[in-house]
């Protein structure tokens, strides 16, 4: 154990388990994302507040495999067969709206000298924290619904899409030899698919018998698949939320028309029950809060990309669903797609490892799509409650 700080892990852990005791404890009264959580708590027992636990590359390593099991959820929770057609077409055209504002509004912040690059900043606003609204949509019960469908497909566009933009366009200088290395990752995860596809329809059975036994074979082969495409995607110079992301769908493909619940139940436990909140928590702990509380500047710009995050992200949503959902409804799907996180922190420390982008901006960036995990899905919950009190399944 040289050179692990195993108090920093305990505390990790620890802290873990606080935010899943005050979210259910609270969860009477109101029903606070046990994510956002995790995220404050990392932040008050990270160096800059309590100063009792610390990010090293054992517990950083930890929180770089729950972002990748993170981004599998949100993979795995798009079927195709349920957001094919108008759901997706929306999802499609609502994100290439964000994009011209995103790119519009980016454009004016850098003429007026309060950001470096347009294009970083641009591409941080036009996200959407659909790994991070997993859970809180799980929750609510509102994960199956008809309304559900419509926020799968538009906050899968808004995930994936940044995506890719990050793995051609920002991380890189040769957009054509990244993209032909994206071609490569993508015939290869399409014949891992094929094989997984082939393979869990024949095996399905002996794999279902093995969730009730202690070698529980199918969740293992499953955290191979997703490590598996995280290293291989990471090797090939792909951002690492691609090789989750991918992973999920192709699970998604390869058990489709099986019964997946008790699988199901026993991925999500190793996910977000151990790995998915060391992201969240060491993403707290890591917070730059002196950056962002020491500069007047950057406390400025933290309400401004707060409301920004629902210009791009939810006007394309009040506009583009008018004949496809009611107001209450597109008032809420608004509030959700406008929940912005871990994309951010990637645009973030890829902007700022390249200069592209203030340490100050970047932290205002961050606080406030750490407040955007916190006030819009609560807003959105709200007004589902008021307004949709029995959700229909749309399984």
């Amino acid at each position: 154990m040289s050179g692990v700080d195993a108090t920093s892990f305990l505390v990790i852990v620890a802290v873990a388990a606080l935010a899943g005791v005050i979210a259910t404890f609270a969860a009477s009264r109101v029903l606070v994302p046990v994510v956002v959580l995790e995220l404050v708590l990392g932040i008050v027992v990270g160096p800059q507040v309590a100063d009792i636990a610390h990010v090293d590359e054992f517990t950083d390593f930890f929180g770089n495999l729950g972002l990748g099991m993170l981004f599998f959820f949100a993979g795995y929770e798009i079927d195709f067969e349920r957001i094919r057609g108008r759901p997706l077409q929306l999802g499609a055209r609502g994100w290439a709206l964000s994009l011209v504002l995103a790119y519009g509004i980016g454009a004016a912040l850098e003429g007026a000298g309060l950001v470096i690059s347009f294009l970083y900043t641009g591409s941080a606003l036009a996200t959407t924290a659909m790994g991070t609204l997993i859970p809180i949509l799980r929750d609510s019960g509102d994960l199956h619904t008809r309304f559900g469908t419509y926020l799968l497909s538009a906050g899968a566009v808004g995930e994936f899409g940044p995506i890719l933009l990050i793995t051609l366009v920002l991380s890189t200088s040769h957009p054509v030899h990244e993209a032909v290395i994206l071609v490569l990752f993508v015939a290869l995860a399409v014949l891992t698919g094929v094989f997984a596809v082939r393979s869990a329809g024949r095996g399905w059975g002996v794999l279902e018998r093995t969730l009730e036994s202690s070698s529980q074979l199918a969740v293992r082969l499953a955290v191979v698949l997703v490590f598996a495409l995280v290293a291989l995607a990471s090797e090939l110079g792909l951002d690492l939320l691609l090789g989750g992301f991918v992973a999920g769908l192709i699970t998604r493909q390869a058990l489709r028309g099986q019964e997946v619940h008790l699988f199901e139940s026993k991925l999500t436990a190793v996910g977000y029950g151990f790995l998915i909140p060391f992201f969240f928590v060491t993403s707290g702990m890591k917070f730059d809060l002196d950056g962002l509380t020491s500069s007047s500047s950057a406390l400025a710009k933290l309400p401004l990309f707060l409301a920004l995050f629902f210009v791009v992200r939810g006007l394309p949503a009040l506009l583009i669903y008018r004949r496809d959902l009611d107001a209450p409804e597109r008032s809420a799907l608004a509030l959700f797609t406008a929940t912005e996180l871990p994309l951010v922190v990637a645009v973030t420390t890829l902007a700022t490892e390249t200069g592209h982008m203030r340490s100050t901006t970047a932290a205002a960036l961050v606080g406030a799509a750490i407040l955007s995990s916190l006030i819009y899905p609560l807003m959105a919950l709200k007004v589902r409650r008021a307004t949709a009190p029995a959700a229909v399944s749309a399984r």
